[in-house]
């Protein structure tokens, strides 16, 4: 049976919230999701969608990392470094309650990793980075590739941001800035790995049953309208 607001302590409300969305509208509605989540008027939600494109920086962002050409860039109160977000790239904010952050991270690293093995990518963590990577050979000269970024806020028991994942976004957009505060490093893609173009709009179901999978949780849909009805 599908798990409703209030009756299931493990479902999770799964909103898609299209393309082209703005960073600061998608921001100020997550705003909103923490604060009915931590007064316990909605249950762990998750914002499921595109964004147009934008520069975020973290509170880790250092002024090199930054673009050198005066692109905007938004600074935001998640944790890690300087990102870009965008056409062609997956991005979920679960809001949901958490009491181990780094646990919490290793399973959204964790769906990413299910999700790109889904898509015949393998992924994979590095020690000392975070999100996850096709990993390099140096013999060839090629570098890890960031697939996949994490980036997170815990207040008042309750997590918002979350992940991102590659998979057909233009890696071009990377080149204005030092991604993740990781010079030496390449970006890739779902469909840069596999030679064909895999979409956002094919990933999102698969990612929206891994992500439930990795929190233990069952799934279900929630029209954005009817969000902001609660």
């Amino acid at each position: 049976m599908r798990p409703t607001p209030g009756d299931d302590p493990h479902a999770l409300a799964i909103v898609r919230l299209g393309v082209d969305v703005p960073y600061e509208q998608a921001w100020s509605l997550q705003r909103w999701v923490h604060g009915k989540r931590v007064a316990g008027e909605l249950p762990d939600t998750v914002l499921i969608l595109e964004h147009a494109p934008v520069y975020t920086a973290g509170k880790r962002t250092a002024p090199h990392e930054r673009p050198s050409d005066g692109t905007p860039v938004i600074d935001v109160d998640r944790g890690g470094r300087l990102t870009w977000h965008g056409p062609g790239q997956l991005v979920a904010y679960p809001i949901i309650g958490v009491t181990d952050i780094t646990a919490y991270a290793w399973r959204l690293e964790e769906t990413m990793i299910q999700v790109c093995a889904d898509f015949g990518v393998s992924a994979r963590r590095v020690p000392g980075r975070g999100g996850v990577w096709a990993i390099g050979d140096p013999a060839l000269g090629l570098p890890d590739r960031a697939l996949g970024a994490v980036g997170l806020r815990v207040s008042r028991g309750v997590a918002m941001h979350g992940f991102a994942l590659n998979c057909a976004n233009d890696p071009r957009w990377f080149n204005r800035i030092v991604p993740c505060g990781l010079p030496d490093v390449g970006v890739s893609s779902l469909s840069a790995e596999t030679g064909r173009r895999i979409v956002v709009e094919e990933v999102m179901p698969m990612a929206e049953k891994r992500l439930a999978e990795a929190l233990g949780m069952e799934a279900f849909e929630l029209h954005e309208e009817d969000l902001l009805r609660r």
